[in-house]
């Protein structure tokens, strides 16, 4: 495809507003059926395939991979649903709520809600501190006013190897799994009968699988563990990861005030685009081509590396690239604990800055 583009913008000028930084990137908005179909389709045959040798393995070391193969399989058909339930995945919405709710069901996640908590509250106000709850950042002063045990699981969260369990409380067990009225005030009914739907998915499949250990003369136990609490596992460890890859990097600010917040232009500066060797990024079906999701949310999966590229040549300097490796992740996770709205910068749990301050105080 051939694209005509304009000169980039120099890294002194004015950011563009949003709406032309969008016009760069309308060829490639385009939707296929066919293609998003072919691509639910691989993934569902491969989680079934996944899941069906953690039964037909009998060797336990390999039923325990294949459980922790099928939970990166969930983790794929988590990023299809993501899609849909953008509306980017095919051109038809029906059709793309109906896709959602279903690869949705490995991961347990409530359709309905994800769409709320994800594209009203995340996307309509990325890093903004008292809306958009998704990693959101204590102070020095509220981290202090936390309860003693709060801190310690702050501590657990932030420490580079909690985010699993950032991701299973904070994300799926409080905000979409039946949250309570402080959590979630609207009460619709496709909020409930969505979680009864994911609710009824997790009775069947681990009652498929204890049937299947039956008739197998297996034990039970084992392939519930290796069946569906290891995908489940490594599933929140890898959703776990990438949100918090996401939107957790020296460079990228929090505001606590709205209006700087959008002189900021949060669409660009609140993302991370990590880049990986070996294909893993293709892997993930391209959802670390984060930048370009979020200044247009239109975007399908299949077409976000080319979005990414047209940001990047036309917006230097001006979009967080990061070359992923453990050293810099357990880095992040080291000088990312607090943050100083008033300083803009990352501070540790003593408040003692650990990036660079955006501004004086």
């Amino acid at each position: 495809m051939s694209l005509h583009l304009p000169d980039p913008v120099p890294p002194s000028a004015p950011m563009p507003h949003r709406k032309v930084i969008r016009s760069w990137l309308l060829p490639v908005t385009q939707r296929s059926t066919s293609r998003a179909l072919a691509l639910v389709a691989l993934d569902l045959i491969l989680f079934g395939l996944a899941i069906s040798a953690t039964v037909c393995l009998q060797n336990i070391a390999a039923k325990l991979l294949s459980g922790l193969i099928a939970g990166f399989i969930i983790g794929r058909l988590f990023i299809l649903g993501h899609d849909a339930c953008h509306q980017n995945f095919t051109p038809h919405r029906r059709l793309n709520r109906w896709l959602g709710r279903l690869v949705f069901l490995p991961s347990l996640t409530p359709y309905s809600l994800w769409d709320v908590g994800h594209n009203v509250v995340h996307h309509g106000y990325t890093n903004l501190k008292g809306v958009d709850f998704v990693w959101q950042p204590y102070s020095l002063d509220e981290f202090r006013a936390l309860p003693r045990w709060r801190q310690r699981l702050e501590r657990v969260y932030r420490s580079g190897c909690g985010s699993w369990l950032y991701y299973l409380i904070e994300m799926w067990w409080l905000r979409m799994y039946f949250p309570s009225r402080r959590r979630m005030p609207s009460r619709r009914p496709v909020f409930f009968w969505d979680g009864v739907l994911v609710t009824v998915a997790a009775i069947s499949w681990s009652g498929a699988l204890s049937a299947a250990a039956i008739v197998t003369e297996q034990s039970a136990w084992l392939t519930l563990l290796a069946g569906f609490v290891m995908p489940l596992l490594f599933w929140n460890a890898m959703i776990g990861f990438v949100v918090y890859v996401h939107h957790t990097h020296i460079d990228v600010a929090w505001h606590d005030e709205k209006t700087a917040w959008a002189a900021a232009q949060p669409f660009v500066s609140t993302t991370v685009h990590l880049s990986f060797r070996y294909g893993i990024g293709s892997l993930l079906h391209h959802i670390m081509e984060h930048t370009a999701h979020h200044v247009d949310m239109s975007i399908p999966l299949y077409r976000l590396r080319q979005a990414q590229q047209i940001l990047e040549a036309m917006l230097p300097q001006r979009i967080v690239i990061q070359r992923f490796s453990w050293r810099w992740y357990f880095d992040t996770a080291r000088r990312c604990k607090l943050y100083d709205f008033q300083r803009h910068c990352w501070t540790d749990f003593n408040g003692r800055p650990s990036s660079e301050p955006a501004m004086a105080t």
